[in-house]
């Protein structure tokens, strides 16, 4: 019999992850959500998620703490007996004037976005190893690929995300493991609306210009891509016919990057 894969998603209790989790739990995956907001609070999106025979639970971690993404793996690990899916999609973002950004944002953004995939991959290695078997995705961005202004921290974590993926690939190329990066564009998401007010003000613009002057311009499809879209592209490269795919940064952004 087959065991159950266990599939775990930082960052996941909205938008992007989210709906990573839910698809899993769709395809009959066990799976781990995660955020730092209290249990209490996410209770709903527990019940939605739950139902023919799979188990979802919440694992309440600040990414943002030293070895944070270490430890939530091993609670993981502890609660299902495994992981065989991990994927890395915590991030947040501050929008400013690189002289105008405080250290501490730059060290947040750094320890959720960039930091905490390395702990998490770092734990979680050794039992994929041991099955032969495991699939690492990490949630990057079209800023993983190209730079715009007023989002220093942000575009050097997720060029970092890109190049950590395509290091670990490397070295579980031959273990039954694949490693790659999702590179969306702008998603309609919680995190992409809260952008809006702050990049109106940086550009003295208004939200309604900041919507198709800013954030869609780059995107030939003038269209924002939806959370369901990255979902059913990482489900696929859980599947046995993606096993050769590896390494990869695979762009999901309305034709932004082939400018």
């Amino acid at each position: 019999m087959t065991t159950k894969r266990v599939a775990l998603v930082t960052g996941s209790t909205s938008g992007i992850g989210l709906s990573i989790a839910s698809k899993f739990a769709a395809m009959g995956y066990d799976v781990a959500i995660n955020s730092f907001e209290a249990e209490a609070d996410i209770m709903n999106t527990l019940r939605s998620l739950a139902g023919n025979g799979t188990k979802v639970r919440y694992f309440q971690s600040d990414l943002s703490l030293d070895g944070g993404g270490y430890d939530l793996v091993g609670e993981v690990v502890s609660s299902f007996g495994q992981l065989d899916v991990l994927v890395n999609n915590a991030g947040i973002q501050k929008v400013a004037p690189v002289e105008e950004l405080p250290p501490a944002d730059w060290d947040r953004i750094v320890a959720v976005s960039l930091d905490s995939a390395f702990h998490t991959i770092r734990a979680a290695l050794p039992g994929m190893t041991r099955r032969g078997w495991g699939r690492i995705i990490n949630i990057a961005s079209a800023h993983g690929l190209r730079a715009s202004p007023f989002k220093s921290a942000y575009v050097a974590t997720k060029h970092a995300v890109v190049g950590l993926t395509k290091a670990v690939a490397l070295e579980t190329a031959e273990k039954g493991i694949t490693v790659n990066a999702i590179c969306p564009g702008y998603v309609w998401t919680p995190l992409v609306a809260a952008q809006v007010a702050d990049q109106a003000r940086v550009h003295a613009m208004s939200e309604e210009q900041v919507v198709r002057e800013v954030m869609l311009a780059p995107q030939p499809t003038r269209q924002f891509v939806q959370p369901e879209e990255i979902a059913e592209l990482a489900a696929y490269l859980c599947g046995d016919l993606a096993r050769s795919i590896t390494g990869s940064a695979i762009s999901i952004d309305g034709g932004w990057t082939a400018k």
